[in-house]
């Protein structure tokens, strides 16, 4: 069966993302490019994010200067953290079922 959007998904562009997080581009840039943000590119080269990737540079930011963390080891902690939400929503649902 075939999926079809009734609206563009929403996005923010690079400068977007740096003005609303109070980063440099650049640096923003940086940490798609290590890979601890996802982010598309259209035809022109231009880095497109979801809303989300806002939350995401402040938590970036937080594991940055709260604990000193460099950036691999901030992108392992937030793979965890992410893995963390996962089960934590498997157990309320299995919470649900029982």
């Amino acid at each position: 069966m075939a999926e079809y959007l009734l609206v563009r998904p929403v996005r923010l562009s690079l400068e977007t993302v740096a003005v609303r997080s109070g980063l440099h581009p650049e640096l923003v840039r940086r940490f798609a490019a290590l890979s601890l943000l996802e982010c598309t590119t259209d035809a022109d080269g231009r880095l497109w994010f979801t809303p989300s990737t806002v939350a995401i540079l402040a938590r970036i930011q937080r594991l940055r200067s709260g604990l000193s963390l460099n950036y691999a080891a901030i992108g392992l902690v937030l793979d965890l953290l992410d893995r963390i939400d996962v089960l934590e929503a498997q157990v309320r649902s299995q919470r649900r079922w029982t």
